[in-house]
């Protein structure tokens, strides 16, 4: 038998062996301590993370099949993260539920462990806090919801947000008929319906290959879910057992392959900060340059909002994942593992299209280079990102003047106002919203467009942030701009009236003044005057540490892993 990592606490004669045996006892079989695999379930579960609220449910189905294959299952509920829900921003604390899961595992009598996670950070900081203890590990993705109706039209949960908000500022829907939206917009238990974050990160950790294979994209509701949870608890046991961790299973090629599905989904651009950051815990190189180099070219075969038409539960019936990998299996790295200890191609085999208007061929794609691609220049020399998939491809080669706005309450204040100087062919640019700048690296970076250029049919417009943009929205828009403002990038010295040049197929960023003039100008005062400047707690110690988003905005003393090893024993 496995030594277990719990007979550190549990086994011997010794007064804390006693401790921890009897203040676990509370109904377990004499046997629970006597070599059973101890797995803790981390369960995000929350009333205030309502995406994730039905993961309890869902935890319950994993402990029988941990129990049924003679583990000891340990509900440990963690750190949930509402995207809809917390204020200023959920990636604030993504890092903070992260090192809190990696003590957490660390710290308890524990040999495995499943991880439940479903709303946008949750997921990622699950694979960022086990990849770090590298104990062996898990997730089952909560799914996405049902899809609603409003006025016989499906709606994508988010996407249509922004689309009718818009349709309201544009005064062609009512306020009480886009209030009258909300219950249809959110039809059952599970994240966005859409191929927003929730989705994306879902799906990518199974191509990370750490899920139960053919887990991935089974809506919330649909009691399949519920027997691969059950599945997933007996997979655990079966990984302790075989000492399979993270480590073992999460290489260079497994972050290859996530970027190529990335691609092939048309998933959030919130991705790439995600992976940057779980492969920096793991220490595999990986860069934004990877990013443009394996996936800029894969084409998009999945036609889901925002870049398509359909949504996730379409998908799910199509064929889901296995079947849009299936079509890009020769851009795959064969030798990935999963946690079954097969690579990820082998579980293909049986994979089938059922619908090729959701699911297209690689000769009928959606769009032929649909991969984020990655911008230099001037104005972002680190890097920055755009999703040529969700944009307006008019726009993608675009020369327009700056109008700039100092921070998130300088858009609100001045946005709508008539007599801004502002035309369709200007690019919007908001700064002072990186990790550091906001704090937290706020979903603003899809502005709203001004409401005299709504009135008179402009639906698009190049748009510059140092933050992010849902997964769930679209548009023309130049994000993740590193470094940031607040980190003393060149977003600061940008001025109302500067020429900016986006050119997406030769990736380039620039405002065409010199560069040494660019590099003389003091930043904006207004700009340094709206930076977050946190005085305690969270947010102080996040701004001193975290880092840049081409690195993935992790905390810099948290990127390598650090074992499952506590580092002194009870006495």
């Amino acid at each position: 038998m496995v030594a277990r990592r719990s007979a550190q606490w549990y086994g011997g004669d010794d007064r804390n062996s006693y401790i921890h045996r009897a203040w676990m006892r509370r109904g377990l079989p004499a046997d629970a301590f006597d070599g059973r695999p101890h797995i803790a379930i981390a369960n995000t579960a929350s009333d205030l993370t309502p995406c994730n609220a039905h993961l309890d449910e869902v935890a319950r189905s994993v402990s029988d099949g941990i129990y049924q294959a003679g583990g000891i299952p340990l509900n440990l509920p963690v750190v949930s993260l509402g995207e809809t829900q917390v204020r200023p921003t959920a990636m604030l604390w993504r890092n903070m539920a992260a090192m809190a899961i990696e003590e957490m595992l660390r710290a308890n009598p524990i040999d495995g462990v499943v991880l439940l996670g479903g709303c946008d950070k949750t997921i990622p900081a699950l694979l960022m806090g086990a990849a770090s203890v590298d104990l062996p590990a898990v997730v089952v993705p909560g799914g996405p919801m049902l899809t609603g109706t409003f006025r016989g039209v499906p709606l994508g949960c988010g996407t249509d947000v922004w689309k009718l908000s818009e349709e309201v500022r544009a005064g062609t829907l009512s306020a009480a008929e886009f209030r009258r939206s909300e219950s249809s917009m959110i039809r059952s238990k599970g994240h966005c319906n859409t191929m927003g974050t929730a989705s994306t990160m879902g799906l990518l950790a199974e191509v990370l290959g750490m899920t139960l294979p053919g887990i991935a994209g089974t809506p919330a509701p649909d009691s399949r879910l519920l027997e691969a949870a059950h599945a997933t608890g007996v997979l655990a046991v079966e990984l302790v057992d075989a000492g399979r961790t993270p480590g073992a299973v999460l290489t260079r090629g497994s972050f290859l392959n996530a970027i190529v599905a990335l691609a092939a989904l048309g998933g959030s651009t919130n991705a790439v900060v995600h992976l940057l950051a779980i492969a920096g815990r793991l220490g595999i190189e990986l860069t934004l340059d990877d990013f443009d180099r394996t996936g800029s070219a894969v084409p998009l075969l999945v036609d889901l909002l925002p870049a398509g038409r359909f949504l996730m539960d379409d998908l799910y019936r199509a064929g889901g994942l296995h079947a849009v990998l299936a079509e890009v299996r020769d851009l795959l790295d064969p030798t990935a593992l999963t946690i079954t200890g097969r690579p990820l191609v082998e579980h293909l085999g049986e994979a089938r299209v059922h619908d090729r208007e959701v699911i297209r061929t690689r000769e009928q794609p959606l769009q032929p280079r649909a991969g984020i691609a990655v911008l230099r220049g001037n104005l972002a020399p680190h890097g920055a990102v755009i999703k040529p998939a969700a944009a307006s491809p008019r726009l993608l080669t675009h020369r327009g003047p700056a109008v700039v706005f100092d921070s998130v309450e300088d858009l609100h204040a001045r946005l709508d106002d008539p007599g801004l100087d502002v035309t369709a062919d200007s690019v919007l640019i908001l700064r002072g919203c990186g990790p550091k700048g906001y704090p937290g690296m706020p979903e603003v970076a899809n502005l709203p467009l001004p409401a005299k250029l709504l009135a008179a049919g402009v639906r698009d417009m190049v748009r510059i942030c140092d933050g992010r943009m849902s997964g769930t929205a679209y548009g023309t828009v130049v994000l993740h701009v590193a470094p940031e403002a607040a980190a003393g990038g060149p977003l600061a010295r940008v001025r109302t009236g500067d020429m900016i040049v986006l050119d997406v197929p030769n990736r380039r960023i620039d405002v065409d003044i010199p560069d040494a003039e660019l590099a003389a100008r003091e930043p904006a005062p207004a700009a340094v005057q709206a930076f977050a400047a946190p005085r305690r707690g969270w947010e102080r110690l996040y701004v001193d540490t975290v880092g840049q988003a081409d690195t993935g905005a992790d905390l810099t003393f948290l990127t390598g892993s650090s074992g499952s090893q506590v580092s002194r024993e009870s006495h």
